[in-house]
């Protein structure tokens, strides 16, 4: 058996995600979704898609490179959000940094005139190895290979105030890995993939959370969404690839 994926890898990177709500619904208060993109057709760069009560419940889009934030929002992130697929939404340049140990905490840092966001989490669990194939539903083309961290805990600030509600756990069916630092394609640091035990039945907060050091994403041209690993409850720490159109 091969072990290379026939399909045509269109992204990789980053895409750690925060929801946050009063109730364990989903009416969520904060929804962010950040982009640490290191390949993709509109090159590498960082985006935040943020919609908060701290941003008036309007959705604000940070960047440092516009036609990669674009093409995201005509692709995968707008896959995930049909909300954020509204190229109308404004765009602000911004500056990106992070800190922290991505095996205890890890922040990421936006900075915008006069605007300071900072997304963290903290409290954090052991990974899962997710692949899946593009097209496997009409509304999802995208394929991923991704490792999801998940974490117990997330705040998100705005100049220093920090965003009401909190994360809630959500069930997903996934595998459990053994190993914790898998490489993602990245011409970078090679491929070391977990070795995966028998499905169980996971509980994780609905949040995501990406190192660049700890999780990587490939998403696939045939693929089926990106992005820090699953696309719906959220996980902490997602590399994802993204393929839409399989070669060979």
């Amino acid at each position: 058996m091969c072990a290379a994926d026939p399909s045509r890898v269109i992204l990789t990177g980053e895409n750690p995600f925060i929801r946050l709500c009063e109730t364990d619904d989903d009416a969520y208060t904060t929804n962010a979704s950040f982009w640490r993109v290191l390949f993709s057709p509109a090159g590498p760069g960082h985006v935040l898609y943020l919609k908060s009560e701290l941003t008036e419940n309007r959705w604000r889009i940070y960047v440092d490179n516009i036609a990669m934030a674009r093409w995201l929002q005509s692709t995968v992130q707008g896959m995930l959000n049909a909300e954020t697929a509204d190229t109308a939404i404004p765009v602000v340049d911004a500056y990106f940094s992070k800190s922290g140990d991505p095996r205890y905490f890890w922040t990421e840092h936006i900075e915008a005139g006069d605007d300071e966001i900072t997304l963290t989490w903290y409290d954090i669990g052991d990974p899962l190895l997710i692949h899946t194939q593009p097209d496997p539903q009409p509304d999802k083309p995208y394929g991923v290979c991704t490792v999801l961290v998940p974490a117990l805990g997330a705040r998100l600030t705005h100049n220093g105030i920090e965003a009401a509600g909190q994360p809630w756990p959500r069930e997903r069916e996934e595998k459990t890995l053994q190993h914790l630092r898998p490489r993602v394609l990245r011409e970078l640091d090679g491929i070391s993939i977990g070795r995966p035990e028998r499905s169980a039945r996971r509980c994780y907060p609905d949040h995501a959370f990406g190192a660049v050091d700890l999780d990587l994403i490939a998403v696939l041209d045939d693929l089926e969404h990106v992005i820090g690993g699953v696309a719906d409850d959220g996980n902490f720490g997602e590399n994802r690839a993204l393929d839409q159109g399989r070669i060979g």
